[in-house]
């Protein structure tokens, strides 16, 4: 008698003759591996996740090395304006944490959706789809370009009103200014990034971004120190850096075979079907900024502490550690999406289960031993930015928090992944709001006000939040009926594959 697998095999062969007839994808081992009966239960696991590790961190690292690039190109600015002096350290400091922030943040939630659809029309092989999706995002997020652009144009008077000095402000929105254009090359540079990453291709990404570091610090260097060009030069030349990363990932998708049937040009159905596409990416954008700002947050209520001096030095070394090691994080966040949206779209919930385990597993071994790591240096590990024994003993005092940060930071940004994978970020958002902003800040401003705790106690009362969403969030992932999520992934792409087709027929 035919079993349920050998007719959704049927099914999947009949639908993709290619594939059934081509050689057997990765994906498509993976759900016989898990679906062959013939195998002792422990077999099956043991090749499952040899099979998925591989899958896994050949995502995962490389997504990992672009996101950290990136953060070092933005990261080499700051370091060579400080060299100018102190104002402009300051300056570009709260351009590129402060106003830039909020519009990396708001692009990166936006493009988020089309991490959603791409992966699981790839997976499903809908992969003219893809670029339609990729320049309907990518026209939202222009047109959501355009609004960010006035907060950069009246950087000043914000900075005045939030309590900044005249000088400090005059300053910091002349770099601003610089970074308008760079507000246009993440409103194309995200979805570009997902379109790719979506088909696994993330490899040509890193490439990109060395090239791109190579090129940008002699031109900053010259710009700054020959041509003496100051502040609005330097923001200059970073968004000149992030257009390069941009056209060159343009360029590598116009001339790669493995975007041939992925992108088959410019399109007018890209206008059609745009609402649907905004209510997914502002409920991404959403959903990612309410992450994204929370420890932002926490800095800036440290500030409003009684003598706040050493209390911000120790947090801002320990932001930065976490910073960096959340990097990781961010390309297991981009794997987890990855593999299951694509596995989703295949029609593989085994598959996308399996996935979803691996993949946090990983992530919270990983985490943990940074974790120990970290308490391990507890003592020296400040003196690799600062010479002070006083904020060397308070940062060794915040660094248990700092541990169980990271360890909470190996299994949050996951199951995020896995909600973008889903098209969660409607649900996750509502989440956040309500375990960050509800229960979180308020927690850790009593804890850090009223009980005297200091920075400590708005840092427990912040990771309470953290560790509510992240139990929320493995609670909902691990109760999860795949064979649902299958069934409204098929639902979802039908429907926005009909929106194409009549456009197709309105256009002719």
């Amino acid at each position: 008698m035919e079993s349920s697998e050998d007719h959704h095999g049927i099914e999947q062969a009949l639908l993709n003759p290619k594939q059934s007839n081509g050689e057997e994808s990765i994906s498509s081992e993976l759900e016989g591996i898990l679906s062959d009966s013939s195998l002792r239960g422990i077999q099956r696991i043991r090749q499952g996740v040899q099979l998925e590790l591989g899958t896994l961190f050949r995502l995962a690292a490389p997504a990992c090395a672009t996101s950290l690039l990136g953060n070092v190109v933005s990261m080499s600015t700051q370091i060579f304006c400080g060299h100018i002096g102190n104002l402009a350290l300051a300056a570009s400091s709260l351009g590129n944490n402060g106003i830039q922030l909020f519009a990396y943040g708001l692009m990166l939630g936006m493009g988020s959706a089309v991490e959603t659809l791409c992966g699981q029309a790839y997976g499903a092989h809908k992969h003219e789809m893809l670029g339609i999706y990729l320049q309907r995002s990518t026209i939202l997020l222009m047109a959501t370009g355009i609004f960010v652009m006035f907060i950069y144009i009246f950087s000043k008077p914000i900075l005045l009103l939030l309590g900044e000095s005249e000088e400090v402000a005059s300053a910091a929105a002349l770099f601003v200014y610089g970074l308008i254009p760079q507000i246009f090359a993440y409103a194309a540079n995200f979805p570009i990034q997902k379109f790719l990453q979506a088909q696994s291709i993330i490899n040509p990404s890193a490439y990109i971004s060395v090239a791109t570091l190579v090129v940008h610090i002699p031109l900053t260097w010259l710009v700054l120190f020959v041509l003496d060009w100051g502040l609005l030069g330097a923001s200059a030349v970073l968004s000149f850096s992030w257009w390069i990363i941009v056209l060159a990932q343009f360029v590598y998708i116009l001339v790669s075979k493995r975007c041939k049937r992925t992108w088959t040009g410019f399109s007018v159905q890209a206008f059609s079907g745009l609402w649907d596409f905004l209510k997914l990416s502002t409920s991404s954008a959403v959903m990612l900024c309410l992450e994204t700002w929370y420890f932002e947050i926490l800095i800036l209520i440290s500030g409003l502490l009684p003598n706040p001096e050493i209390a911000l030095d120790a947090l801002a070394v320990c932001m930065t550690i976490l910073g960096w090691i959340f990097m990781i994080s961010v390309g297991f966040n981009a794997a987890a999406s990855v593999r299951v949206s694509n596995e989703v779209g295949a029609g593989h919930p085994k598959s996308a289960e399996f996935a979803v385990k691996v993949v946090n597993l990983s992530s919270f071994i990983i985490s943990s031993i940074c974790a120990i790591i970290v308490l391990s240096l507890r003592h020296i590990v400040s003196y690799a930015f600062t010479s002070g024994q006083t904020v060397a003993n308070a940062v060794s005092d915040l660094c248990p928090l700092l541990a169980l940060s990271i360890v909470l930071n190996g299994v949050q940004p996951v199951l995020s992944g896995v909600a973008v994978g889903c098209g969660w970020q409607t649900f996750v958002a509502y989440v956040n709001i309500g375990c960050y902003y509800i229960v979180g800040i308020p927690l850790g401003v009593l804890l850090g006000f009223k009980f005297n705790l200091g920075v400590k106690g708005i840092w427990v009362g912040m990771l309470g939040g953290v560790a509510m969403q992240t139990v929320i969030l493995l609670w909902v992932t691990f109760r999860t009926t795949w064979d649902k999520e299958v069934e409204k992934t098929r639902s979802r792409l039908g429907r926005w594959t009909h929106q194409r087709e009549e456009a197709t027929l309105l256009d002719s």
